[in-house]
């Protein structure tokens, strides 16, 4: 598992472990892994052009102790100094003894020309406490630069806690980050700024905290979640999941709600709806039942809203499975039907898209977007549930602990009936018994592997059925 942690704790730990350490020891450390890593994006160093543009702050000071060791390595190295008089005068010495060189950021001068005919361009403008975007001259400086960018612990302009990104940014190829992840780190729109990420073991482990603020689940992690049958398992033993799902406008929709649940660990799947004959066609041993869902049978845990309308039937199934005892997931058009304040003793599970999160909260999608780890906490402690919020970066969110970013999605589940393949498969999970946290995390993971084995090692086009059908070999993968 990859997690992250917020500034504020960053900080306590490097000043705790600093105390500890030399002077300069800490800021060796990170130097060394930057260099390494852009070593590694070189391939050759000697004789490379290495341009590193460098703020006032200790990451600039990370990139010119970098920067020292890829010109002792015949590198030629220029460092453009967005703030001369304040840069960090030991990188800057030790760059400087090395045989590197520094220019100021002017206008027209040299530093423009070193940024632009560079192989490799460190970014080392702002630190994990910026704020805002960057200002005009570095968005200036970042406009000349052709090159991979190698950002320092994260892309300047982005926030390290929230992911947000106000302002001009800077779009790394590689982000090398020291100690720990950063929450920004995971979730976009700052993810989509950081390209590859790199972790430099500094030594900050013993001094932080047991439980971080974001977590990545990785495929040990999911593997460990996953239901499997014992020998004495039979199909009511291994968990029921109930299907409310589909219209006659939206008959597809029940189809792949059933096609995500049949694949999710549950032993059985009972469907109540409309479109009992397209599902039976489809899967044959779904169970299914006109309704209401109180007369369809004993379930373990029920999936509502795709598909299902906004008409009388549809909002009287929601009320009635949110009336039961057990975890009841709630997606697409019973986002829609929701009671404002749904307070249940049982798990609830909600899993909104950005504009749903939206008008749930009352707020425009583009803010929802544009912070989405805030936007998931406050819909968990508005309902008192879980929040899965889909999207480029899926994030799994309740009141309170930390929040799981998906790191398996695809820009191809943007296609219809995605959703519906989700739902079903998480709800099938929760039927296994699995918390809504749990079958949440596990299965937005399945679900975004298995549309990255969907479209192939090229990329291609999907469509949700085939997601769902994917989705044994994704299961096969993560437990091989």
């Amino acid at each position: 598992m990859r997690t992250g942690y917020s500034v504020e704790t960053v900080r306590a730990a490097e000043k705790a472990l600093m105390a500890r350490l030399p002077e300069g020891a800490l800021m060796q450390r990170a130097a060394a892994g930057l260099a390494a890593a852009c070593s590694d994006l070189l391939g050759k160093v000697y004789g490379a052009r290495v341009a590193l543009l460098v703020g006032s702050g200790d990451n600039g000071g990370d990139a010119l102790y970098a920067g020292a060791r890829l010109a002792r390595r015949g590198a030629g190295v220029t460092a453009v100094l967005l703030a001369p008089e304040r840069a960090h005068t030991g990188g800057l010495a030790a760059l400087r003894a090395a045989g590197g060189r520094a220019v100021a950021a002017e206008p027209g001068m040299a530093g423009t020309a070193a940024l632009a005919r560079a192989d490799l361009v460190v970014d080392g403008v702002t630190g994990i406490g910026g704020r805002g975007g960057l200002r005009a001259e570095a968005e200036r400086l970042i406009e000349a630069v052709r090159a991979p960018v190698v950002a320092v612990d994260l892309p300047s302009g982005v926030d390290a806690d929230t992911g947000e990104v106000h302002g001009a940014a800077v779009r790394a190829d590689a982000t090398v980050t020291f100690g720990t992840y950063k929450p920004g780190l995971f979730i976009d729109p700052a993810r989509e700024h950081a390209g590859a990420l790199r972790l430099v073991d500094i030594g900050l482990g013993p001094w932080l905290p047991p439980v971080p603020d974001v977590e990545a689940l990785q495929h040990a992690d999911v593997a460990a979640l996953l239901p499997r049958p014992a020998a004495e398992s039979d199909k009511y033993r291994r968990g029921v999941v109930g299907v409310i799902a589909g219209s006659a406008r939206y008959p597809g929709a029940a189809v792949l709600a059933v096609a995500g649940a049949l694949r999710g660990g549950a032993g059985a799947v009972r469907y109540v709806g409309p479109a009992a004959d397209a599902v039976i066609a489809r899967f044959p041993e779904t169970l299914v039942h006109a309704g209401p869902p109180g007369r369809a049978g004993r379930v373990q845990a029920w999936v509502v809203g795709p598909g299902l309308g906004d008409g009388a039937e549809g909002r009287q199934a929601l009320d009635e499975v949110l009336g039961s005892d057990v975890p009841v997931l709630v997606d697409a058009d019973g986002l829609r039907l929701m009671p404002r304040e749904p307070r249940r003793e049982a798990p609830t599970l909600l899993t909104p898209h950005a504009g749903e999160a939206a008008a749930l909260l009352g707020t425009s999608r583009e803010e929802v977007e544009g912070a989405r780890m805030a936007s998931a906490r406050a819909l968990a402690e508005r309902y008192g549930a879980t929040v899965l919020l889909k999207g480029s970066t899926t994030l799994v969110a309740n009141a309170t602990g930390p929040v799981r970013a998906n790191p398996t999605g695809s820009p191809w589940l943007a296609t219809a009936g995605s959703g519906d393949v989700l739902s079903g498969l998480t709800g099938s999970l929760l039927a296994a018994g699995l918390s809504p946290r749990d079958a949440a995390s596990a299965g937005a993971y399945l679900h975004g592997l298995a549309a990255r084995r969907a479209t192939g090692p090229t990329g291609a086009p999907i469509t949700s059925y085939e997601v769902a059908n994917a989705l044994p070999d994704a299961w096969a993968d993560v437990t091989a």
